[in-house]
């Protein structure tokens, strides 16, 4: 009886011990960076993952939070080291690195393999990268512009149609309010911190005036009297003090919420953070096309996996994808950022009722692709970082030394030519 109870009990605690490890053996957690997980649209991030580990018993994604201006250098250093993300979050214009670099698995077989059909895709070409399929677009933009009503109308001003009125809008509205001597509200704000966000603000400026980096084919298009007025125009906005100076992204939004701002030029992202403005402040917030014939657009950020984990991560990897690019989410996706998703058929009748401004969306951002404008320029995309430190540099030693803006524009023409070269 001794030993039979004895036998029992060792069987049992085997038992125990053999699910604990099966258990340990189904855990397994997944990595999702992102720098959107404070933003409006973390709220979907976080609901799609809810939604995939309640699916996926013992799968976590463990989603954590990078600035932007540290991104592409700590994706390098992740990749470099062998310890990417397996679930892949990029801007559109910094994933060509890793793709060229072999870090992106090719998501072509993957697709042959679902129902998901990518026909009529917003921007799903820009995710071609050496005849593979490295990613899947997941937003496609036109840049807006946010515009204060009550500090407009304090002015005695309209909302700027061009550049002149933009300017003296700008130059009206920048002001000490309560009278201590320090500017509280300025016309404009924009990135001008470190990070490639700088450049992307910059470029409002840049098409504005007419101009671009490169012609359609990639060749450099720096040193052009229209490139030469677009710098001229961000100078000015800096000489002046039109734009807080060395604020982020996050700051200028902040600025906008707290009723600061006279105008915002940003994409269409910018609705949410308009909606977390106070009542008294959101009723004088509206959006309306920006003050120049061709807005800023493209390609906005991507998902993607890493080519360099097992085989069962790439699995679940893929499922997270599917989930997050059917039509359902997709439409959630587009209410959450503010602008139809690049999903066709998702323009459902529920986006003219949370986002009234969608036609002025699609104008905008169909006005863009027309341009072939992009924040990443043909031609330069294996090299766009480095591009894009070089031309913040020199764009703020044009502010700092009063440099003329034709000799910078010449200068740039010619490193863009070697960095291409290199690249």
């Amino acid at each position: 009886m001794f030993v039979a109870r004895v036998f029992l009990m060792m069987s049992l605690v085997l038992v125990a011990l053999f699910s604990a490890a099966i258990t340990g053996a189904q855990d397994t957690t997944l990595t999702l960076i992102s720098w959107q997980v404070d933003e409006p649209v973390g709220d979907w991030w976080r609901a799609a993952i809810e939604e995939f580990e309640s699916a996926h018993e013992g799968v976590t994604i463990e989603f954590t939070k990078v600035a932007r201006p540290e991104y592409a250098d700590t994706f390098l250093t992740l990749f470099a080291g062998g310890t990417p993300p397996e679930i892949v979050h990029l801007a559109s214009f910094e994933y060509q690195q890793f793709a060229d670099a072999g870090w992106m698995e090719d998501l072509g077989p993957w697709i042959e393999d679902s129902d998901l059909d990518l026909e009529g895709w917003a921007g799903q070409a820009k995710c071609h990268w050496g005849g593979q399929t490295a990613c899947i677009m997941l937003q496609f933009f036109g840049f807006v512009m946010v515009v204060n009503d009550a500090i407009l109308e304090e002015a005695m001003m309209e909302a700027p149609t061009n550049w002149d009125e933009y300017i003296a809008v700008l130059r009206a509205t920048t002001k000490d309010t309560d009278g201590d001597g320090i500017v509280d509200q300025w016309g404009a704000c924009h990135h001008t911190a470190e990070g490639s966000q700088y450049l992307s603000q910059m470029l409002s400026y840049v098409v504005g005036a007419g101009a671009y980096w490169t012609t359609s084919e990639g060749e450099v298009n720096i040193n052009t009297p229209e490139m030469v007025e677009g710098f001229t125009r961000w100078k000015t906005i800096l000489d002046e003090r039109l734009t807080p100076l060395d604020l982020a992204s996050g700051d200028c939004r902040q600025l906008m919420m707290e009723g600061k701002l006279a105008t915002k030029l940003e994409g269409p992202w910018i609705y949410g953070f308009v909606l977390r403005a106070e009542p008294e402040i959101q009723e004088n917030l509206r959006v309306v096309r920006v003050p120049f014939e061709v807005p800023v657009g493209g390609a906005s950020n991507v998902i993607a996996m890493a080519s360099e984990i097992s085989d069962e991560k790439k699995a679940l990897v893929w499922d997270f994808i599917a989930l997050i690019t059917s039509h359902e989410w997709q439409v959630q996706f587009g209410l959450h950022v503010g602008q139809p998703a690049p999903r066709p058929g998702t323009l459902v009748d529920e986006y003219y009722d949370a986002i009234p401004h969608v036609d002025l969306l699609l104008e905008s951002q169909n006005t863009a692709s027309a341009h072939g404008i992009d924040r990443s320029p043909t031609g330069l995309e294996i090299v766009y970082n480095e591009f894009a430190k070089i031309v913040r540099e020199e764009a703020q030693r044009m502010v700092a030394d009063d440099v003329d803006p034709a000799e910078i524009v010449a200068g740039l023409h010619d490193l863009a030519l070697e960095l291409q070269a290199a690249g």
